[in-house]
């Protein structure tokens, strides 16, 4: 049973989803028998002190309600804290995108069921990818799809998922392919593509399955590349992203590794839907860094 949570949460999460479902969320959590402290944020630097407090007070649970970035500062204040026995973290999507969530398995529209996951009291253990004194939990982009990213978030229109493929379309209307040297777990090779995805889970962008056999419990990350292609043929493989059948196409090369260092002149790298600054960037595995609130028994 868990005892003590600390909830954490963004009420304009959503378009304001987290504050008209925060009541009810409590009320789940605390028919479980927990001790709830709810704590709201007014801003992404209060969010990330609250959430570093509630692990220095070794609550149980750190619940996070809210998007992406949200979740990412729940798992880099759990994953700083080490070791399996400290503070679980406890996914609550109330975002547009909430890939994380999607990610360990999560309904991404379904707030009160990620609430009775966190009840539940199942911890498992997850991978995350290191990148200097960063974690970051589903997908590093660093060609074309980290363009869209920093062209979707400084729009100020559309809401949701929508800003995402307009992003991606006015993208590609002055995209060319990017040079790129790549070191994976020591072997070096140097290619022009259109991106390079390296991904602990296998969603990003609002539910593109761009590493889709990514498994966050293997120990490994995954590194896709779409090698270069027509503006056109780019433009047909987009919506194959959603299923992951685009990876089925010959100009697509998935590998495995557990260090990856790319680099290149130009490069803009994002994580978790955030900006982490520009190449070269080192991602290694972190195996089991994350105690996380699963649907069922830990698999480690």
């Amino acid at each position: 049973m868990t005892n003590r949570i600390s909830l954490v949460v963004n009420p304009t999460a959503g378009r304001g989803r987290g504050a008209v479902t925060l009541a009810q969320v409590e009320g789940r959590l605390r028919a479980a028998g927990a001790q709830v402290e709810t704590l709201r944020s007014e801003s992404w630097s209060d969010a990330a002190a609250l959430m570093t407090a509630a692990v220095r007070r070794e609550v149980d649970v750190l619940a996070v309600m809210g998007g992406d970035g949200m979740m990412h500062l729940g798992l880099n204040a759990c994953a700083d804290a080490g070791g399996l026995g400290r503070t679980a973290l406890g996914m609550i999507p109330a975002g547009t995108g909430n890939d994380l969530a999607r990610g360990v398995g999560l309904d991404p529209t379904d707030t009160l069921a990620a609430a009775e996951v966190v009840a539940g009291g199942h911890r498992q253990a997850l991978d995350l990818i290191r990148v200097g004194d960063r974690y970051v939990g589903a997908v590093l982009a660093t060609g074309y799809d980290a363009r869209v990213n920093g062209r979707a978030n400084a729009m100020p229109w559309p809401r949701g998922s929508m800003r995402y493929t307009v992003a991606a379309l006015a993208e590609l209307r002055v995209f060319r392919p990017l040079s790129y040297r790549l070191t994976l777990d020591g072997e070096v090779r140097e290619q022009r593509a259109m991106l390079v995805a390296v991904g602990n889970t296998s969603t990003y962008g609002g539910g593109l399955r761009i590493c889709p056999r990514a498994d966050p419990c293997d120990g490994l990350l995954d590194v896709t590349i779409i090698h270069p292609v027509s503006r056109l043929k780019l433009l047909q493989l987009l919506p194959q992203m959603r299923s992951g059948r685009f990876a089925r196409d010959p100009c697509v090369e998935q590998l495995r590794a557990r260090a990856v260092t790319v680099a290149g002149d130009g490069l803009v790298v994002y994580g978790d839907g955030e900006r982490l600054g520009v190449a070269p960037v080192d991602a290694t595995v972190a195996p089991a860094a994350l105690s996380l609130m699963a649907a069922g028994p830990g698999v480690r």
